[in-house]
């Protein structure tokens, strides 16, 4: 499990002011926190973090002397500044089932011998801490054209202990042949 670092934030500061320091404002919220604790993460500890974990991740918040076991809820992204702007975290308790979102990751992509359509890239999701997904990682080495990959073929869905929020009918990729418009578009031509 991931750690991050962090400190608590003083309201009184805006978050221009604390971006401009090298800061990334954040939240923290969860059953046994009375109001939210904001939070201020260096700029450079986010990025290090970004690289490691997404949007799902269950990582271990440090803030001050202090360890909460947290999962990473959400973020904000300046495309055109090319930064973070904002990251919220939710404090995990062991009886409690949490909401959670988790990525898709597609393996192997170069052994399939057609086209891969993914259509979904994440899954939506309930459950208690000890049971929270990381990624969902699909090997494509074992599938072939006209193959197709829904909610309710991942390992995830037939585990009592997590409750799927996201259909279970929804398509996640599917293997295409490889389209002929090459040799249609030369005849057309020809003629």
């Amino acid at each position: 499990m991931n750690t991050l670092k962090a400190e608590k934030r003083e309201m009184s500061v805006k978050a221009k002011k604390l971006r401009k320091e090298g800061f990334i404002v954040g939240n923290l919220v969860g059953r046994d926190i009375k109001d939210s604790i904001p939070l201020k993460i260096e700029e450079k500890e986010a990025a290090k973090f970004m690289k490691q974990n997404k949007k799902g991740s269950h990582i271990t918040l440090e803030i001050g002397d202090e360890k909460m076991d947290a999962l990473f809820k959400d973020m904000g992204y300046d495309a055109m500044k090319k930064e973070i702007t904002f990251m919220d975290f939710q404090n995990l308790v062991a009886d409690e089932k949490v909401h959670a979102t988790t990525q898709i990751v597609l393996l192997n992509e170069e052994t399939v011998p057609g086209i891969v359509e993914q259509e979904l890239e994440e899954v939506d999701y309930k459950a208690y801490p000890a049971d929270l997904v990381e990624t969902i990682e699909i090997d494509l080495s074992k599938y072939n054209i006209g193959d197709s990959i829904h909610v309710k073929d991942l390992p995830m869905a037939k585990n009592d202990k997590i409750t799927i929020s996201t259909s279970f009918d929804a398509l996640i990729c599917h293997i295409a042949e490889p389209s002929s418009n090459v040799a249609e578009d030369e005849e057309a031509e020809e003629e």
